[in-house]
């Protein structure tokens, strides 16, 4: 509509020019003519006049179009984008690309089909200056604009027309460092100081997967990567090099299952995928590779969350998955995303059985988003083959203040529930290696279970126990002096019996794949309880998008000793050098730095007395505090 009108105008302004050029030209001609041709002279004003007129009566309508064109461009979608990569977006399709953040998508040079002009585009009427009149100079009258078709209503890029930048979860950087038509550069750092208040003597921090060592300054992550873009073909890779390479592998079991080193291979990607774009409803990507979960609501990188150490619901469940994903976008503010993954935050599958899920992200007014995530049909248990699990986690977050003239300018809240569980019957397998059952709802009959077969097992047999994950985390966030500063407080509480989802504590060089065949000071057997709740208060300094200074206070408490103690959780090592692990976390150690190579205490001691010691035990709390500072910068 916008270029017809366009075109109209430009037809009409050349015929202003040729009429008042021809019209000046017999207007010289009848001057140099006049006294030759006296009888004619008359009629020479007459024919001047009406050509005035007609002359009028089109500059009156080149006006009426110029406002029409104007009041077209007025209706024209805000170019506003959601998150940190929000650049101008290109009139030819390209495919839309998700940012950090719950899956927002960032918008960059080239990034989703969108027909509305680039913010800071010349105006429609560029090049035509010199040939329309003035807007000044003739004024369409009401009854000519009212005749202007009203404009069709355009596409915009999902979640785009909404300022997205206070959710907890998202970054709030909202303009590209640099950008271009094909690649859109990210670089993240993230430096963190920790002051455990329990003084471990070895510096080590459990039961976290944001904060590792104590009394030290550590470098979280450096990430470089960004996004590729260009004719419908997409691609993202981040790089983590720093504590992340190193401690969200060892939560994986699935690498010790079959040949080739998965975590290696893996260790210093935090995202790595490639994809289409299709242009079909309000767009439809297809991603392959390690991309970000977002269960927990929490992203895993700091630089885009409200607090640093986030509560159990986020901390415990996954960070990414490795598999495929379909995201589905039926209007600008939903986004249907489904997943068929290898694993609950897995780079390779830990059993046959692959697992299904997705993601369902509605944000119906610019003050609140809603997010579910759900899991399932996947076995996840390394050597348990015929265990399932199931997931779901839900997250609600509501801006209610929004005064940007105000001191304190901004308030706003999240709140994530999570409910999940294992399954699973009780076997014996081939080998003659029992395997317990679990169930969702507890004290579940099975002919074939043996009940409790330790002293931390409480069931009778015939019973599969119960193995469930509840739980909850609120916080809410306050800005102030234009999002300068920032106050959260908030907290959570779980409870997982089974230790499913329970983080393996480091003890002596303890990961998920040891703690799969044997944890002897932290088991994780059906029926072991643990329950904990947490709460932290967060103060952010921001003085530039780009950077962000934080001071955070956390206390934590569990049920049963986990936390790190003074007297830490790294044994003697081998010859007796102090606070090193000795090389088989899969059973206990002694006081003399030699393992007892047994799994069972009584066994243990006996292994330990044999060679003039006694078995070492780590220590562990029931409580902890700690203070950090850290330093975060996103490109």
């Amino acid at each position: 509509m916008r270029r017809k009108s366009v075109l109209k105008a430009l037809s009409l302004a050349t015929s202003v020019l040729f009429l008042t050029a021809w019209s000046g030209a017999q207007s010289t001609q009848n001057a140099a003519t006049s006294s030759a041709n006296t009888g004619s002279a008359s009629a020479a004003p007459t024919e001047q006049q009406e050509m005035r007129d007609e002359l009028k009566a089109l500059r009156a309508e080149v006006e009426r179009l110029r406002a029409e064109v104007e009041q077209q461009k007025g209706t024209t979608p805000p170019d506003d984008r959601a998150n940190d990569r929000s650049q101008r977006a290109p009139a030819p399709p390209a495919p839309v690309k998700t940012g950090p953040g719950p899956n927002l998508p960032a918008v960059t040079a080239a990034n989703f089909a969108s027909p509305s002009a680039p913010t800071g585009a010349a105006p429609i009427t560029a090049g035509l200056t010199g040939w329309l009149p003035k807007p000044s100079s003739l004024s369409s009258s009401p009854s000519q604009s009212s005749e202007a078709a009203p404009a069709k209503k355009e596409k915009i890029v999902p979640f785009s027309d909404w300022d997205w930048t206070w959710l907890n979860g998202n970054p709030r950087t909202k303009d590209a460092a640099f950008d271009s038509k094909f690649f859109t550069p990210e670089i993240r750092a993230d430096i963190t100081y920790t002051y455990d208040f329990n003084k471990p003597v070895d510096n080590s921090i459990a039961g976290s997967s944001e904060i590792f060592r104590s009394n030290e300054i550590q470098l979280e992550q450096l990430g470089l990567g960004g996004d590729f873009h260009y004719d419908n073909v997409r691609a993202r890779f981040m790089t983590q090099f720093g504590m992340y390479s190193e401690t969200t592998p060892r939560n994986d079991p699935s690498p010790a299952k079959g040949q080739w080193d998965l975590a290696t291979a893996y260790r210093y990607l935090a995202e790595a995928y490639g994809g289409y774009h299709i242009n079909a409803l309000n767009g439809i990507n297809v991603d392959a590779g390690i991309f970000l979960s977002y269960i927990g609501l929490f992203s895993y990188y700091n630089f885009d969350n409200w607090a640093y150490q986030p509560s159990y619901v986020s901390s415990n469940t996954p960070w990414f998955f490795n598999g495929l994903r379909i995201q589905i976008f039926p209007n600008p503010h939903l986004k249907i995303e489904p997943w068929i993954i290898n694993g609950w935050q897995s780079y390779g599958s830990a059993n046959s059985r692959k697992g299904l899920g997705g993601q369902i992200k509605w944000t119906p007014r610019p003050w609140v988003n809603v997010i579910s995530n759900n899991y399932g049909l996947g076995h996840d248990d390394l050597y348990i083959p015929n265990r399932g699990r199931i997931h779901t986690d839900d997250s609600i977050e509501i801006k209610y203040y929004d005064r940007p003239e105000k001191t304190l300018d901004k308030m706003a809240f999240s709140f994530t529930g999570d409910m999940g569980c294992e399954f699973g019957p009780s076997t014996t397998t081939s080998a003659g290696v029992y395997l317990q059952g679990v169930s969702c709802h507890g004290n579940t009959k099975d002919r074939n279970s043996l009940g409790a077969t330790s002293s931390d097992e409480s069931f009778a047999p015939g019973i599969n126990p119960k193995q469930s994950f509840i739980g909850y985390m609120l916080y809410n966030r306050f800005w102030f002096k234009k999002d300068r500063y920032a106050l959260t407080v908030g907290g959570g509480q779980i409870n997982n019996p089974g230790r499913y989802l329970v983080l393996a504590p480091p003890i002596n060089g303890e990961t998920a794949p040891s703690a799969a065949i044997s944890a002897p000071y932290f088991t994780g057997n059906p029926s072991d309880p643990f329950k904990a709740w947490d709460t932290s208060v967060t103060f952010d300094y921001m003085p530039s998008q780009y950077i962000t200074f934080r001071w955070e206070y956390d206390y934590r408490h569990a049920s049963v000793p986990y936390w790190s103690g003074a007297g830490g959780i790294t044994p003697p090592g081998s010859g007796g050098v102090p606070y090193t692990n000795n090389g088989y976390p899969q059973f206990f150690a002694c006081n003399d730095g030699n393992s007892s190579m047994q799994e069972t205490l009584g066994a243990a001691q006996t292994a330990c007395a044999a060679q003039s010691s006694t078995v070492w035990f780590p220590d562990l709390r029931r409580d902890e505090q700690f203070f950090d500072i850290d330093i975060m910068v996103k490109f």
